[in-house]
C-alpha cells in the first residue's frame, strides 16, 4: 500500500480527521444483477424514509462541512462527494451506473455518509498526502470541468494533486482496466465507524467485483 498520510496543517484546523484506507486486487467489470439489486435497495432505502432529506443533518456529514470551513472553503459550493451523491438519490436520479467498483464506492459512500477517494494505483506516483489545495492548483476532474483545488481538502502524489473529498481526477480514475485500488474514506468527525465501512466495502468487492489481496490501515 502507497504510504498515506496526513499534513500537519490540515489536521490543525480539522483535528479529528481520519482516513480509512482499503487497498484491493479487483475486476471493474459491468454491474452484476445482484450488485443491481444493492444499488435498487440502497436507493430504496433513502427514498422511503418519512423525511429522506434528513439523512443529509447526519453527523458525518456535517463533520464534512465543518472541515470544509475550516480549510476556507463553501460547502454549498463544493460539497463532499457523499452529500452529492445522496442528494442525487433523494432527487429521484438514483446512482450513476458506471461499472461494479465504482458503484460500490458509491454504495459505501451513501451509506457511511463519507466522501471516498477511489484511485488505480498503476497512476499514482510515490506516497500520499492528505492536504488542502495550494492557492493556483486545478486538475480536470471526472466528468467535470478545472476544479479550483485551492483549500479543498485533497490528496497528492509526487506528481501533485490527484483526488479530492469532493471530486476524483481523471488522472487516477477507475476504468474498466484496472487491477489494483486504493479507496479511502474520509471522516471529519473522527475514526469511529471506519473499520466497519471498509469491511463492507471487502464484502462487496468480494462477492462483486472479485476482490482479493485486500490490506487495510486508519490513518
Amino acid at each position: 500500500m502507497a504510504a498515506v498520510s496526513i499534513d500537519p496543517s490540515l489536521k490543525a484546523k480539522c483535528p479529528l480527521v481520519a482516513l480509512g484506507c482499503l487497498t484491493a486486487d479487483v475486476e471493474a467489470t459491468e454491474t452484476s444483477g445482484g450488485l443491481e439489486k444493492e444499488l435498487q435497495a440502497c436507493e430504496r432505502k433513502i427514498q422511503s424514509l418519512p423525511e429522506p432529506r434528513a439523512i443529509l443533518e447526519s453527523a458525518a456529514i456535517l463533520a464534512t462541512r465543518s472541515g470544509y470551513k475550516a480549510l476556507g472553503k463553501d460547502p454549498a459550493r463544493y460539497r463532499g462527494s457523499a452529500e452529492a451523491l445522496i442528494r442525487r438519490v433523494i432527487a429521484g436520479k438514483g446512482f450513476p451506473r458506471i461499472h461494479a467498483v465504482v458503484d460500490i464506492i458509491n454504495i459505501t459512500s451513501v451509506e457511511s455518509c463519507l466522501p471516498i477517494g477511489l484511485y488505480d494505483l498503476a497512476h499514482v506516483h510515490g506516497n500520499i498526502t492528505f492536504r488542502a489545495g495550494r492557492p493556483g492548483e486545478t486538475y480536470k476532474g471526472i466528468g467535470k470541468y478545472d476544479l479550483n483545488l485551492e483549500g479543498l481538502p485533497l490528496f497528492a502524489d509526487e506528481i501533485g494533486p490527484h483526488g479530492s473529498a469532493t471530486s476524483d481526477s481523471e488522472r487516477t480514475m477507475v476504468t474498466p482496466s484496472t487491477k489494483h485500488v486504493l479507496a479511502i474514506f474520509v471522516s471529519f468527525g473522527g475514526s469511529a465507524g471506519l473499520e466497519s465501512s471498509m469491511g463492507r466495502m471487502k464484502l462487496l468487492l468480494a462477492q462483486h467485483a472479485s476482490g482479493t489481496n485486500f490490506q487495510s490501515t486508519i490513518v
